[in-house]
């Protein structure tokens, strides 16, 4: 990417479009773009934003695509009859995924940090991109999420981070297969659940995306992740850990509060301890930033500079994001989605007394024919008898989709399981039901992925109390 090249990315609003268009753009690039959501007339706010930077959008009809010289960036999984895909054809216009993009730009990068796993990537990616930063070293960021520390009123979707230095930082995702196109300097690896695919295809994946690494960051309290350090050379691993004293780096002494966690850090190999504390609060997030630690670590940082710019990290919105308070209840926003994910929420909130009342939106179909049985496991044995579930119908923006598993069977087997879960088919009246039943004390947990507006129904959700 050494000339300037014209990119029109379709579907420029999702959370992993956005980000890279923002970067390519940065880099002095014409980026222009469509999106389904701009069509149905959803998340307006975001693309006046993306106007505002001077990125022209177009309807999803094939009108934005008009020229060979053109490149179409999709998604791995587009389909072949969308307009902006039959333009490219008929123009003779390039086309490239939005994974391939990324990973040329990411293996282009002086320091490559890649966080891969099913859960916390996002939030460790941010914690890396804000600790580089910290302390000087001008990283590009590539996240999935908003990170509250680069967000400001005039760049409120500051899930990009278009720097000048030599360290590029990524999530990577696995969903797509795409994890094996990058080559990392530093791979991170949170933990392996079930989400999107198989196990037997999630340990082969992440076990590929690990040997094409120089230093693999690894979790030791995962079970998953601790079999696949057995099959890299030791030298290449380090490990880190809430509960091991044997890992590379490992935490003690963790004091959780209702909004923040501290504990202390300590390198094996040194001896030398830290003081952390973060102003985001659970275990998970003790256990995120030790992964952080560990990349940055690896990266060629000290311990304690690492440590200091790490408790000016402000989180990411839609990560255990606190609305507000209203007549003595909270309402939170979370992008809690799969097990893991959900049962990491649910633990934090249980550290401190409080009701929860519970609105989860399925992020499709598909995603709960896979893991519907580990969610009816997660929600019946991770609840409290006082608290409640409330189910809409999964998230569902069109398209061809096997809807024999929705959410009238998880919160049936989540009452068979002992558990309090309703099925409420429309979104609004589960908010209308949860907002009647919240008393002072309660605690209103908004979770969901893949659709933008959750935010916005959170906010209204409180403004309704």
């Amino acid at each position: 990417m050494t000339r300037a090249k014209s990119y029109f990315f379709c579907g420029i609003g999702g959370s992993g479009m956005l980000p890279l268009a923002m970067i390519v753009h940065a880099r002095g690039h014409q980026v222009a773009g469509s999106d389904r959501s701009l069509d149905q007339g959803r998340i307006g706010a975001k693309f006046r934003f993306l106007e505002d930077q001077g990125i022209p959008l177009f309807p999803q009809d094939g009108s934005g695509v008009t020229s060979a010289d053109q490149i179409l960036v999709t998604s791995a999984a587009i389909e072949e009859n969308v307009p902006d895909v039959v333009a490219a054809r008929e123009v003779g216009a390039a086309r490239i995924t939005r994974p391939q993009l990324l990973a040329q730009l990411f293996n282009e990068a002086e320091t490559g940090i890649a966080v891969g796993g099913t859960s916390g990537k996002s939030t460790v990616t941010g914690m890396i991109g804000w600790i580089l930063h910290a302390v000087g070293r001008d990283p590009t960021v590539m996240n999935g999420a908003v990170m509250k520390n680069f967000a400001t009123p005039d760049a409120p979707f500051a899930s990009a981070l278009a720097g000048q230095g030599g360290a590029f930082v990524s999530e990577v995702d696995e969903s797509d297969g795409s994890i094996a196109l990058y080559r990392p300097n530093v791979a991170v690896l949170t933990n392996i659940t079930l989400d999107h695919k198989s196990m037997e295809e999630l340990r082969s994946l992440f076990l590929g995306f690990l040997a094409a690494t120089g230093t693999a960051v690894l979790n030791r309290d995962d079970p998953e992740t601790t079999e696949l350090a057995a099959a890299l050379p030791d030298e290449k691993v380090l490990t880190y850990s809430l509960t091991e004293a044997g890992a590379d780096l490992y935490a003690t002494n963790i004091r959780e509060a209702p909004l923040a966690i501290s504990f202390d850090v300590t390198l094996n190999e040194t001896r030398e301890t830290v003081h952390v504390a973060l102003q985001v609060p659970g275990r998970h997030n003790a256990s995120n930033a030790l992964a952080a630690m560990a990349a940055v670590y690896a990266a060629g940082e000290t311990l304690s500079d690492i440590a200091h710019a790490l408790s000016g990290f402000q989180g990411l919105k839609r990560r255990f994001d606190i609305v507000g308070t209203k007549n003595e209840v909270s309402v939170i926003d979370d992008f809690g989605h799969n097990p893991d994910k959900i049962a990491a929420t649910l633990a934090t909130l249980h550290a401190f007394p409080g009701r929860l009342l519970l609105l989860f939106q399925p992020h499709g179909y598909g995603p709960l024919k896979v893991m519907g049985d580990a969610l009816i496991e997660t929600f019946s044995t991770a609840m409290k008898p006082s608290d409640l579930l409330v189910m809409p119908d999964p998230v569902y923006f069109g398209g061809t989709v096997d809807r024999s598993v929705g959410s009238a069977e998880i919160v049936a087997g989540i009452n068979a399981r002992g558990g309090k879960a309703e099925h409420v088919a429309d979104r609004a009246e589960a908010g209308r039901r949860l907002a009647a039943l919240a008393k002072p004390g309660d605690r209103i947990v908004v979770m969901g992925a893949r659709d933008d507006t959750l935010p916005a129904f959170a906010a209204d959700i409180l403004a309704s109390l």
